[in-house]
């Protein structure tokens, strides 16, 4: 039995970890998530540990960079990161691991790993009823992208916090029995990722402070790839449980 539970509000993809996201109309599910989604990521020289990634949470102007595309490139992969200078670098050159280098105060590498970089599971869900909710806790302005979602559900019936009942569920994209689906695996734990603003990568402490308040550090949902497919903006999101 399906319950309709909302459509595709929004499709972020976030070609470099950390680094700023891409808006999509549309995306290619496929098992290891959406395509070209957190590829790649920086390496810090310095780090032998298991998590070895420079993020926002150590550098918090790395959301500031904009992976991108030049001279007609194709393809899901950057070639060009964007600094917050506005100049335009190679992904993989020299010139951008010393301007990371540089501003983070320590050397860094650019990876590429085929199957993604990811914290907990490839994919990653919020409800605008839920950012709007801990929007007027936090009595801030939020922006999704504070979220880092990969996709952003419009509620059939709107209740902040919905996606805590999904756990355990399995979220289709559209009714027919192939249609692109995904497991939902567990909550998402806030990190102080959320506390940045996107574009300045200003912080405001209080909007991790409202989430732990009102849903133990919890907003939006992990999943993993059940069944690849299309997504799309406006596409029915079915539950079954």
């Amino acid at each position: 039995m399906l319950l309709e539970i909302g459509q595709i509000e929004a499709i972020f993809r976030y070609p470099v970890k950390s680094m700023a996201g891409q808006r999509l109309d549309a995306a290619t599910l496929g098992w290891h998530g959406l395509e070209g989604d957190r590829r790649l990521a920086l390496r810090r020289l310095d780090d032998n540990g298991g998590m070895p990634w420079l993020t926002a949470s150590k550098f918090p102007d790395l959301i500031r960079f904009i992976p991108q595309p030049q001279n007609g490139a194709t393809g899901n992969l950057p070639t060009h990161v964007r600094t917050p200078d506005g100049e335009d670098l190679p992904a993989f050159g020299d010139a951008l691991a010393t301007d990371i280098a540089r501003r983070y105060g320590a050397p860094v590498q650019m990876m590429h790993l085929r199957h993604g970089i990811f914290d907990e599971t490839p994919i990653s869900i919020i409800a605008t009823d839920t950012v709007s909710e801990i929007a007027r806790l936090a009595a801030r302005t939020l922006d999704v992208r504070q979220f880092r979602p990969n996709i952003v559900v419009r509620l059939a019936r709107p209740a902040p916090f919905q996606e805590d009942q999904w756990l355990g569920g399995i979220l289709c994209f559209g009714p027919a029995e192939d249609a692109p689906a995904l497991t939902v695996t567990m909550r998402d734990e806030r990190c102080a990722m959320v506390n940045l603003h996107p574009d300045s990568a200003l912080p405001a402490p209080e909007v991790m402070k409202a989430i732990v308040r009102v849903n133990q550090n919890h907003a939006g949902i992990y999943a993993t790839v059940t069944r690849p497919g299309q997504l799309a903006l406006g596409q029915t999101i079915f539950l079954s449980k």
